[in-house]
């Protein structure tokens, strides 16, 4: 157990965010693959990732791999692992998982027969016929693509996007760990004036915070591994301390606006709640007609979307209006994330660069305007 394979599953688009983030850890052996990133290292190794990524959606032991593709081979395949090194006596192991594009597709069967190998391997490993069960949780998860079957461990418990800050959303919530990939693809370090139009519960500004502030997203919440037997309390306490240690401060200028009161209020309290509300504001502010808060910075913001808070042809009418009125605000840099496909349109500009993300299961693009494009391209037309 001294070193371990893991795997950070994230956002699909949000891979290589997530590995730099790793990386920038001293984490070793870092790849990135489609929907996951793959690393090495210790029980620190797995502290420090739980606390520390900001883009990950958890963290998860790799137990084993192997082919399956009959019941029969994925018993053999579990029970062969060395499951008794990370599940003691005592610990239940529900089973959850997914299968693709395999010859077993039947998740509830695959369930079944990986509980029973596992039980057979602890029992046998442990001198018992019967598993209590009682003691701490230790989700075990599978994946079986192309009849490629992985076994994992969950580290985490709650998703990592789930901060602790944020008891409830407003009725179209941004995720955690999506907000914080849109901040550092915005290339915001603290040095800027940061704003967000449509703040909604707050979540772009807190992340924005947060990493101005280089604050570790997960010193305010508990993991699954906490209650591992294996991980130490010393272990969980170096590594927030190591990541206490690394904070930054400062004065910045950080400010979120939504034209719903009680998002506003609600983003007030999240910000408290994330120890943040030193160097965030909010205010109430119609984002197509109030004026800019600065002459230039980072503007980054996530508009209500037509499939979800309001009719398309409404939200349509936004990105109009919206971009009429910033359309002469040329020291602004704006990222804006939509599912509308024709945003630019509307919105009266191309975009200097766009990238696709996943906001949830919805697809959308996220809009890269910045100054030194816009004035790359004037000069090339003198």
């Amino acid at each position: 157990m001294d070193q371990m394979k893991f795997a950070a599953p994230c956002l699909f688009g949000l891979e290589g965010i997530a590995g730099d983030e790793l990386r920038r850890l001293n984490i070793e052996n870092v790849a990135v693959e489609n929907g996951r990133v793959l690393f090495t290292g210790d029980r620190l190794t797995l502290a420090r990732a739980n606390i520390c990524l900001r883009t990950g959606e958890r963290i998860l032991i790799v137990l084993g791999e192997f082919t399956a593709r009959s019941f029969e081979e994925l018993f053999q395949g579990v029970y062969k692992l060395n499951l008794e090194d990370f599940i003691p006596s005592d610990g239940a192991f529900p089973v959850k998982g997914h299968c693709l594009n395999s010859q077993l597709m039947s998740v509830p069967d695959c369930q079944a027969i990986i509980k029973k190998a596992a039980s057979k391997r602890l029992g046998e490993k442990y001198g018992v016929s019967w598993l209590p069960e009682t003691g701490a949780k230790f989700q075990l998860q599978f994946s079986i693509m192309n009849d490629h079957v992985t076994l994992y461990l969950d580290t985490s418990g709650a998703g990592l996007h789930k901060r602790g800050y944020r008891a409830q959303g407003n009725e179209a919530p941004l995720r955690e760990t999506l907000a914080a990939a849109m901040v550092q693809l915005a290339r915001f370090r603290g040095r800027e004036f940061f704003w967000d139009p449509f703040c909604g519960s707050g979540t772009i500004p807190i992340e924005a915070a947060l990493i101005a502030k280089n604050r570790a997203p997960g010193l305010n919440r508990g993991f699954a591994a906490q209650a591992f037997p294996w991980m130490g309390k010393e272990i969980w306490e170096q590594a927030k301390a190591e990541a206490k240690d690394k904070e930054f401060a400062g004065k910045y200028q950080i400010m979120g606006s939504d034209n719903d009161p009680a998002c506003v209020s609600l983003a007030f309290a999240n910000a408290r709640k994330a120890g943040v509300s030193d160097c965030v504001t909010f205010r109430d502010g119609d984002a197509t007609k109030m004026d800019l808060p600065a002459k230039e910075g980072i503007l980054v913001c996530n508009p209500p979307y037509g499939q979800r808070m309001m009719e398309q042809h409404s939200a349509q009418r936004l990105y109009s209006a919206f971009g009429r009125h910033i359309k002469f605000a040329d020291g602004w840099k704006k990222y804006i994330i939509t599912s509308e496909p024709e945003f630019e349109h509307y919105f009266g500009r191309r975009a200097d660069k766009k990238r696709k993300l996943y906001n949830g299961m919805i697809k959308c693009d996220y809009y890269m305007y910045t100054d030194n494009a816009r004035a790359d391209r004037k000069k090339a037309h003198k």
